[in-house]
């Protein structure tokens, strides 16, 4: 008899075992003390351990809450075949209502706006029809689409950034919603979800084209008749933190354009950062930079200004002209002057105002440390590496412009700008300049994952600190604790030996479900844990249904064992009947539900599954051992 049930408890014994080794880690985890934390840290076994223990939700580990908004106005805007001054004002006119009400609904407004300025839609946007409503049509589905581009992306960079079971939904038409558990650099993932993740590639204007532009320039703001309150509004303003810049002397050097840019008398540059009035009317745009041989240097407290006079409408006409383009570098840097002081300044290159190759053409970017013997040695790079067609171009792009400089631009600001020494047919290049190591791995997320199509940024933003979520998981914990007590006592007083039977299979329930969610690497939240007291309950009732059918069976005057025989036939159909349509729940919330409510599912889902086994195949065996005994005549019930 004794083999008979042996396959029986051989299973039970290794579902048991293995129940214990996968919650062995989430068991050692919670008891490590914090020196012990560090230690393992240490030793680079912290992230394994942790890798196998249960994932905390957000409400229980802490972490960020982002309500993100998709910038649907600049998406419409950047897909615009042709552009003029008309169509800019139509969108400057919907930030502005967008800015007084912020629920404003942008086709409605952009559709309103056209039909009053009487603009052509066609004459923008060919591509999309040739009438004002099949186009508004035809933008609205773009936006739609590219809102759902925006929460994959997002998904895909999340996914590498190490979130476990991050939420990310739409919400509306166009805002998203990301929480991320245990996430506590909140600039870090603030900077991974805002960043659009632009590359682009772009030759640099020769110093011949950037002296006649600086000429040009100047001579346009030498006309304007605002130019004296322009020159007040510069040294009251030009400074990043909107601190009044420092005004030179009566005495200070003036200089020549030819000599402030050109290649041949670097020693003649004026050593003051900003100029006084005489200097600043004979050349407003020239007189706040500096020359940095390869590029143009713009002092920390000039940015402002400079910056200004880039993005007047007669300075932008005059870059159009020559096909050409104003970026700066990603941050300010310090140089040392002639004099031997040292100035922090932003760089600042003429570039061609087309790219000659986008991120696109990326099939794997890295962030590694350079390499030794190189300019870069020690320092945080992004290794990219290029596809077939990306090669190809870069081969002809690097090759057809020997001796020139190209830009590597990201998110519009210049990250390097290195001469082409040769030809490069493998596709393959590098971008440097990157504060730290954690920079140079985000830079390349966002790279391998793909450029946002549209802006996106932050309109609320929380953290949950690790306090709060340790006092849910306190409570939560309490929670099951006194309702498992409860339940325990009741069966083992209500149903005496054979209630013991039900609590053994009960414990056994708990353990086999944490089990599973930490095999299977998903996030228990306060929702997941209110799943795992109602499993429980449904746990307790699969066992009360089998001994009030068992007691109805001994009432009849049947023996112990043809009662329990009985007893789990006639309530096997009703055990499974009420819990498959539980189930079905369970799978319907996991299929639509997100966050929180996929977590509920889950934990319901594999505790409805587990209770089925242990009510009925655990307890069962339980049993058997004892009615397949000669002195087994009474069952304690």
């Amino acid at each position: 008899m004794q083999s008979k049930f042996s396959p029986r408890f051989l299973l039970i014994g290794l579902v048991l075992i293995w129940g214990i080794w996968s919650l062995w880690p989430t068991f050692k985890l919670q008891t490590l003390s914090n020196d012990e934390r560090v230690a393992l840290s240490e030793q680079g076994n912290l992230e394994t351990l942790e890798s196998r223990a249960i994932k905390q939700g957000l409400d229980l580990k802490g972490g960020m809450y982002i309500a993100l908004e998709v910038d649907v106005p600049t998406l419409i805007e950047n897909i615009a075949i042709n552009k003029d001054r008309k169509l800019s004002s139509v969108f400057e006119q919907i930030r502005q209502k967008t800015l007084l009400s912020p629920e404003t609904d942008f086709f409605v407004t952009f559709s309103n706006l056209v039909n009053e300025n009487k603009i052509k839609l066609s004459r923008y946007y060919y591509d999309y029809g040739s009438n004002t409503d099949v186009i508004i049509a035809s933008l609205k589905t773009e936006a739609e689409d590219a809102i759902d581009r925006v929460l994959e992306i997002l998904q895909n960079r999340i996914d590498q950034f190490g979130v476990a079971e991050p939420t990310i939904q739409k919400q509306g038409t166009q805002r998203i919603i990301v929480e991320l558990a245990g996430v506590q650099n909140s600039e870090r993932a603030r900077s991974l979800l805002e960043s659009t993740a632009l590359l682009e590639f772009y030759i640099v204007k020769d110093i011949t084209t950037t002296n006649d532009l600086m000429i040009k320039v100047d001579q346009i703001l030498k006309k304007d008749k605002s130019v004296s309150s322009l020159a007040n509004e510069i040294k009251s303003t030009s400074s990043l933190n909107d601190e009044p810049s420092d005004v030179a002397s009566e005495n200070d050097q003036s200089v020549s354009v030819s000599e402030l840019f050109g290649a041949s008398d670097q020693s003649a540059i004026t050593d003051s950062v900003t100029v006084n009035d005489d200097i600043f009317a004979e050349r407003p745009f020239s007189s706040m930079l500096r020359s940095l041989g390869n590029s143009i240097g713009v002092p920390e407290k000039n940015t402002f200004a400079v910056k200004k006079m880039i993005e007047r409408a007669d300075v932008k006409e005059r870059l159009a002209s020559i096909g050409g383009e104003f970026l700066f570098g990603p941050k300010a840097e310090e140089y040392v002057l002639n004099d031997g002081s040292v100035e922090r300044m932003f760089p600042l290159y003429l570039l061609d105002d087309k790219a000659e190759l986008t991120g696109g053409v990326v099939e794997e970017a890295k962030a590694n440390l350079g390499p030794q013997g190189t300019t870069s040695a020690g320092q945080p790079i992004v290794n990219l590496s290029m596809n077939s067609d990306g090669a190809r171009k870069w081969s002809i792009m690097t090759g057809s412009n020997i001796g020139r400089q190209v830009a590597i631009v990201l998110d519009k600001k210049v990250h390097m700008a290195p001469n082409i020494r040769e030809k490069i047919s493998g596709g393959g290049t590098l971008i440097e300049g990157f504060a730290n190591i954690d920079e140079a791995k985000d830079i390349a997320i966002v790279l391998r994952a793909g450029a946002l199509p549209a802006p996106v940024k932050i309109i609320e933003e929380r953290v949950v600190g690790p306090s709060l979520g340790a006092e849910s998981v306190k409570s939560g914990t309490q929670s099951v604790l006194i309702g498992l007590a409860i339940v325990l006592v009741f069966m083992i007083f209500y149903y005496r030996a054979s209630g013991g039977i039900a609590d053994f299979a009960l414990i056994w329930n708990i353990v086999l479900v944490l089990a599973i969610l930490a095999s299977l690497q998903a996030t228990l939240t306060l929702p997941g844990i209110a799943g795992l007291i109602l499993t429980v309950g449904m746990s307790i009732d699969a066992n009360v249904i089998i001994f009030e059918r068992i007691r109805e069976e001994l009432d009849k005057g049947k023996t112990a064992k043809a009662a329990i025989d009985g007893g789990y036939n006639r309530a096997l159909t009703t055990i499974v009947d009420a819990n498959m349509t539980t189930l079905i729940a369970a799978l319907v919330l996991w299929q639509f539900g997100t966050g929180p409510i996929r977590g509920f599912a889950t934990v319901l889902f594999w505790g409805i599954l587990i209770s089925m086994f242990t009510a009925i195949f655990v307890t069962r065996s339980i049993f058997n051992v004892f009615i397949n005994r000669k002195s087994f005549t009474k069952i304690s019930i």
